[in-house]
């Protein structure tokens, strides 16, 4: 081996091939799903693929939700500000994850796949648990911010040059929240088209339910102030 070769031999404790292989756990990481002998049907690689890169999505998006809510307690906006983004553009990694569940036959996934799954259902997932967790935290953090600045909801949006960075992160809540609904729609439009959205899920829930969970709002009076600055408005236009 010549000296340039051997000045690229893993450094990092482990026993993969590289330190890349040793820092990413490459290894542990291809091992978590089937391998190709143990496939029932070749389609599982598929759904535990989209699934397993789902988590790390919704995982980190609650990572760094939570970590910009804790700076927030500590009045740091533009740092909380960067992390929302990151945490933003997460939930559009995962909401686009889920194209690739309609690369599935229905009545193969119904047949073969659903079955390997027991009762496992979305409703389980440890990521999105996350994301519903970390999600108060977040608005709470907001509201105490804008009430130590002695300021309603509409009174932020209507002086919102005058406290720029408080409104911009307002608007980064209503954006979470938007993402939140699009994995939620994009979710169940995903299982309507595979399964039937007059079915009933792998526990028992009607898959209707996904539906409505849609209208849900994690920060509903930054929705409803949109109404109540229009009302304003066409009552100074009068």
């Amino acid at each position: 081996m010549s000296e340039v070769e051997d000045s690229f031999e893993p450094v990092l404790p482990g026993t993969a091939a590289s330190d890349y292989e040793r820092y990413l756990r490459t290894d542990e990481l291809l091992a978590l799903q089937k391998a190709p002998d143990e496939l029932t049907h070749r389609d599982e690689l598929l759904f535990m693929t989209v699934h397993q890169s789902s988590e790390l999505w919704l995982k980190l998006a609650a990572f760094e939700v939570e970590t910009a809510a804790d700076l927030l307690g500590g009045g740091e906006l533009a740092g909380a500000l960067r992390l929302l983004r990151r945490a933003h553009d997460c939930m559009k990694n995962a909401t686009v994850a889920l194209d690739m569940l309609e690369h599935m036959s229905p009545w193969e996934y119904t047949a073969f796949v659903r079955p390997l799954l027991g009762h496992g259902s979305g409703f389980d997932s440890p990521g999105f648990r996350g994301v519903r967790r970390v999600s108060p935290l977040l608005g709470q953090a907001f509201h105490r911010l804008r009430r130590n600045a002695d300021l309603s909801v509409v009174e932020l949006y209507r002086q919102g040059r005058q406290h720029e960075e408080l409104y911009q992160l307002a608007e980064a809540l209503v954006e979470w929240d938007e993402r939140v609904t699009l994995w939620r729609v994009r979710h169940f439009k995903v299982v309507e088209r595979i399964i039937g959205a007059g079915a009933i899920g792998t526990q028992g829930t009607p898959v209707e339910l996904l539906g409505k969970l849609i209208h849900n709002r994690l920060y509903p009076e930054l929705w409803e102030v949109r109404n109540e600055l229009t009302e304003l408005a066409k009552k100074e236009e009068w």
